[in-house]
């Protein structure tokens, strides 16, 4: 596991080198920074849902998703999280959460992810992860200079998210088809598309009410697929 343990790292990594970067930044650059920071979030999702397939699979995966964490109430969940760990550990970030989601959707929901985690699962080599990790190292200064700590936090569910794909891949490989694959990647990138928005002011959407949607495309596409 040791891909995974490395791109924990770059993460934890770069977002420390982001936060000592926030702290010199006056608020007029913070501002600009910012909409930088949501027109990068809205790119990264269009180039991940560009090429979507079985789209009234991935639609319905939304929408089911997105009831069944609404019903759930993922977002105040979340919120009395955060709160709880700003509380807990005294961190003054006022995006604690939008940079926890943020992070986490950008490092984890992606083909590179998946594959990378397939491969070293089965016994390959870790230089998809090693790659990726240094992406994440570069965009994780980026996100933690814009959001602060919770981009730092979000290296401990990155762990842990793709531990198990790692060891599900050990297990069962033939799980990951291409269009399982496809189908994370689409669905996620929407939903990074939706934190773009939220990022840039446009509209507040509930994006931690979707996160359920990228079980149920896996579900959906296994059994329609």
């Amino acid at each position: 596991m040791i891909g995974t343990l490395v791109n924990t790292a770059a993460v934890a990594g770069g977002g420390m080198i982001g936060l000592l970067l926030k702290k010199r930044m006056p608020e007029r650059v913070t501002t600009i920074y910012f909409q930088a920071i949501g027109l990068f979030t809205l790119a990264i999702g269009a180039s991940m849902a560009i090429e979507m397939e079985k789209i009234l699979i991935v639609v319905s995966s939304l929408a089911i998703g997105s009831l069944l964490g609404e019903w759930a109430d993922l977002e105040k969940g979340t919120e009395r999280m955060s709160d709880y760990l700003k509380h807990r550990f005294r961190i003054g970030s006022e995006k604690f959460s939008e940079g926890l989601v943020t992070a986490f959707l950008l490092f984890c929901v992606g083909s590179l992810t998946i594959i990378g985690t397939i491969q070293e699962g089965t016994g390959g080599s870790p230089d998809l992860l090693f790659t990726k990790s240094l992406m994440d190292f570069f965009s994780a200064i980026l996100l933690a200079s814009a959001f602060g700590t919770g981009v730092v936090i979000s290296a401990i569910p990155l762990f842990i998210f793709q531990a198990s794909l790692t060891l599900l891949a050990k297990y069962a490989a033939t799980l990951f088809t291409d269009d399982i694959i496809l189908g994370l990647t689409s669905t996620g990138g929407i939903m990074l598309i939706g934190l773009g928005i939220n990022i840039l002011g446009i509209k507040k959407l509930r994006i931690m009410n979707m996160l359920p949607s990228l079980i149920i495309v896996v579900l959906l596409i296994w059994i329609f697929g």
